[in-house]
């Protein structure tokens, strides 16, 4: 499947590499699951945090393959440990977006991203920020995180306005 970044209609770059994403994910209803809801949490949060549309693109991007080393942690290692996702992960979505035609720049974002998306510290960017946030709360909503558990996140690692905002209306109603 050909998916170009050069087209002015990033909304069908990003429908693509969902359905791209779907593809891969072999019918793991959990999985598609999950990458669709922390997408959804991601365009929201950087769409109300007035990103640019490179960035908002970018980000989108990475929501969509931040878990694609999951199937492969499961049979490797028998587990999907944050970890183990970042370090095979980077390497995955580098070989999967090949693939397309995003340039080595996007592809090297959104590599990275996926290489950091449980690394809470030295946080080089809005995307990145967003992106944790967004895995948190979709993670947390799956794994009924409890109130201090959630807290904590919002106290030492949340810094979006629209995040938090979120985070407070779903989970601590």
């Amino acid at each position: 499947m050909k998916i170009s970044s050069e087209t002015s209609d990033k909304t069908m770059i990003i429908a693509k590499l969902t359905e791209k994403m779907i593809d891969f994910s072999k019918g793991n209803q959990h999985d598609i699951t999950h990458f669709l809801q922390v997408w959804a949490f991601a365009k929201t949060i950087g769409n109300l945090e007035g990103l640019d549309e490179e960035t908002q693109f970018i980000l989108e991007a990475a929501a969509l393959v931040h878990d694609i080393a999951c199937p492969l942690c499961r049979e490797k290692y028998g587990n999907t440990n944050g970890k183990m996702q970042e370090k095979e992960g980077e390497i995955l979505a580098r070989d999967f977006l090949s693939a397309t035609d995003f340039t080595s720049h996007q592809i090297d974002r959104i590599a990275y991203l996926v290489g950091h998306h449980h690394t809470f510290n030295d946080v080089d960017g809005l995307d990145y920020q967003i992106l944790l946030e967004a895995d948190y709360l979709e993670n947390a909503i799956e794994n009924n995180y409890a109130k201090e558990n959630i807290e904590n996140f919002l106290e030492r690692i949340c810094k979006t306005a629209a995040g938090k905002k979120l985070i407070k209306s779903i989970l601590l109603q």
